[in-house]
């Protein structure tokens, strides 16, 4: 579906990379609402520059922040100060998850990388009882629906970057020089597969071409201990 031309979309692409900000850091806030106040340990997937996981150290008592590239990896202990309980590691996901399991998961922008039902399961299986699973995650545009949200964020998008810059040209964040890759899935299959692995887990289409998922992992019955 072309909502517009190849020569409006190559201004706004000139647009956009001269007036840069991380879709993916605007939904930094809403992650942690959907996160206790205070917890124990907490494992972020595909780190990046590290961002996210500095916000979560001012909740947890500690931190593992994993990503497959090096590169990013060390530009995120760089941005990180000492004092911080976050711990970088540089691994391949998800087959090199670090052992243990953790009170709150987040991965962002990353399981689309991944063969997505594999990745999930690891992931709950790294899921402490009680514990917090938030992904973020781009999908494929297909239904009407999804085209409708994409045409919606495409003067938004441009309008925040405009305004986040103070209307100057500027570099893109360290946040934003990781690689990237496109999404393969469509919203519908994302559904199907992760209600498969997760029961009662939690969907929805976000603006900026993103989805939402939380799900926690139940508590053991007590009847049955």
């Amino acid at each position: 579906m072309r909502m517009m031309s190849p020569r409006v979309l190559r201004a706004l692409e000139r647009f956009n990379a001269a007036y840069p900000w991380d879709h993916n850091a605007h939904y930094h806030r809403w992650i942690l609402r959907q996160l206790p106040a205070r917890f124990g340990g907490a494992l972020d997937v595909g780190s990046g520059s590290g961002d996210l996981a500095r916000l979560l150290a001012g909740r947890a008592a500690a931190v593992t922040a994993v990503d497959a590239d090096p590169v990013i990896t060390a530009r995120a202990q760089e941005l990180t100060p000492a004092a911080l309980p976050v711990t970088f590691t540089v691994a391949e996901v998800p087959d090199g998850l670090p052992d243990g399991s953790y009170d709150v998961i987040t991965c962002v922008a990353t399981i689309h990388h991944l063969p997505f039902t594999q990745a999930l399961v690891r992931l709950r299986r790294h899921l402490a009882p009680g514990g917090t699973l938030v992904v973020l995650g781009l999908f494929r545009a297909r239904t009407p629906v999804d085209h409708l949200l994409g045409a919606l964020a495409v003067p938004a998008n441009a309008a925040i970057g405009w305004m986040k810059n103070k209307g100057r040209p500027a570099p893109r964040p360290a946040s934003m020089t990781a690689r990237t890759r496109p999404a393969g899935m469509t919203f519908r299959e994302i559904v199907r597969e992760a209600g498969d692995v997760l029961p009662g887990v939690r969907l929805r289409r976000r603006l900026f071409w993103r989805y939402s998922l939380v799900w926690q992992q139940p508590r053991p019955d007590r009847a049955s201990l």
